[in-house]
């Protein structure tokens, strides 16, 4: 049994090809990977760390965690979006662990491994996003940390990251989110607490239609990051 979404594995599995693209449907995440990557590595620290990527897709985030010098694992369910990330790494030079296997199976076999892990844009496109957490949770050494990034769930997220980002703007495919599943700061940190995580800090991102440029900061209305650690022995 395997928490994953048959329809949103196909889903980003049909658009693996252009995961690369930086003009592409994967055009928001190159650009905002670089605010993501600083600011885990702001708190984290991730030269000479070993790091877990959860639902890496084609390897943006685990590429650029590996350039920082982390030793880095990224798994995947997505047949096609890991054979993409692994081709890339051709390209780039650098070393990245790809895996096909759920986060839950990896939990039991590799417990308290980690010195970070992260899962970003993930939660939002599984069924139980509180499987996924635990099993984060259990992954991470004591005292290590661990990230999440979701969007959250009232009307101006709605109005902007799917009416604005899918109909509007058209950066992104339509139905690439499903308003349903976003889950709101306090229920993600809820969960956390739930998985024995101490949430640290809690960033926004803001993206800014007429300069085009995104930005991390105080306003958690649409997109943000959470990050937490585990309580040390």
């Amino acid at each position: 049994m395997s928490n994953a979404d048959p329809i949103e594995i196909e889903k980003f599995s049909q658009l693996a090809h252009k995961w690369w693209d930086p003009h592409s449907e994967f055009k928001p995440l190159h650009e905002i990977n670089p605010l993501r990557l600083a600011y885990i590595d702001r708190n984290a620290g991730l030269s000479g760390k070993t790091v877990l990527d959860v639902g890496c897709g084609g390897g943006i985030l685990s590429e650029s965690m590996a350039r920082t010098g982390a030793q880095v694992t990224g798994i995947d369910l997505s047949d096609k979006a890991l054979q993409v990330a692994k081709l890339h790494l051709l390209e780039s030079g650098q070393q990245v662990d790809y895996r096909k296997v759920p986060v839950e199976t990896l939990a039991d076999e590799l417990p308290a491994h980690y010195d970070v892990v992260t899962c970003l844009e993930m939660l939002e496109h599984v069924p139980d996003p509180a499987s996924v957490i635990a099993a984060c949770a259990k992954l991470v050494k004591p005292g290590g940390w661990v990230f999440f990034s979701t969007l959250n769930r009232n009307p101006k997220s709605y109005l902007l990251a799917i009416i604005g980002a899918e109909y509007v703007l058209n950066m992104l495919p339509r139905g690439t989110h499903d308003y349903a599943k976003f889950l709101k700061p306090s229920e993600l940190a809820q969960a956390c607490r739930n998985a024995e995580l101490n949430v640290v800090d809690l960033i926004g991102m803001s993206y800014n239609p007429i300069s085009k440029v995104y930005s991390l900061g105080k306003d958690t209305d649409v997109n943000y990051m959470i990050a937490c650690r585990r309580e040390a022995e």
